[in-house]
């Protein structure tokens, strides 16, 4: 298990937040879907801006469609879930494509507030090489003592989590039950005050504070898929990219 900064437990504020609704946005989905391999490799290790790397466990393999399975358990309201949340998809889209990705903030009343991101409730991915089942728990609009639910993991979900976390922590991203990836990956304050926009443009300079905590993460978290796919394919594989896996 990590022992950096821990992800956030299934929890609401006192405070009622409320939030405009997720929306799909074209554009910006296509900046941080496609940053460049080139950009991604001059970023490599992210300069000191990653916290939290993937870390090896041992366990049986997690498949899905006879492809390694990327799981991911989260929360729409939790702020580390939201920083989280970019660098998946900029390494999963290395991989496969994402549609009905939609924008959200994470809860104005949790701390840090109101994290710009994407909810990956009703959104589809599709891979040659990978699986990937995000389960978004709940929405980011608390209703009384809680947030309402969205999405309940299933019993096997719910033994991987807690044989790894028996706390339950927020995010929890399991590689194929060969990596493990439960705690934030960097300070998501870094998008705290940013609009979608403004971040994905800053994906495209490596030397950015925002490009070098997302694309960074990013890097750690496609040099552990692609130990699970037998580094492919090439494109995302890099040699940047697989001189990462000795950190893992």
């Amino acid at each position: 298990m990590l022992a950096v900064r821990r992800g956030a437990p299934r929890r609401a504020n006192a405070v009622s937040g409320q939030q405009p609704p997720a929306l799909e946005c074209p554009a910006i989905v296509n900046d941080v879907t496609s940053v460049p391999a080139s950009t991604l490799d001059a970023i490599g290790g992210g300069g000191g801006a990653v916290t939290g790397k993937p870390t090896s466990i041992t366990g049986p393999a997690l498949i899905s469609g006879g492809k390694p399975e990327m799981l991911y358990i989260g929360a729409e309201y939790c702020p580390y879930c939201a920083g989280t949340r970019w660098a998946m998809i900029v390494a999963l889209s290395r991989f496969g494509t994402f549609s009905g990705l939609r924008t959200i903030h994470s809860s104005t009343t949790d701390t840090p507030a109101n994290i710009p991101t994407w909810t990956f409730y009703q959104s589809r991915y599709t891979s040659n090489y990978l699986a990937f089942t995000p389960v978004e728990t709940t929405t980011n609009v608390r209703q009384g003592n809680s947030y309402p639910t969205l999405q309940t993991p299933t019993a096997q979900q719910q033994q991987l989590w807690q044989a790894y976390d028996p706390n339950g922590s927020i995010p929890f991203i399991s590689f194929g039950n060969k990596y493990l990836l439960a705690s934030v990956p960097y300070d998501v304050t870094v998008l705290q005050g940013k609009t979608w926009a403004q971040i994905a443009s800053a994906l495209k300079d490596p030397s950015s504070p925002i490009a070098k905590a997302i694309g960074g993460s990013a890097n750690y978290m496609t040099a552990a898929i692609c130990k699970l796919t037998g580094d492919q394919p090439a494109s995302a594989c890099t040699p940047a990219v697989k001189a990462l896996q000795s950190q893992l």
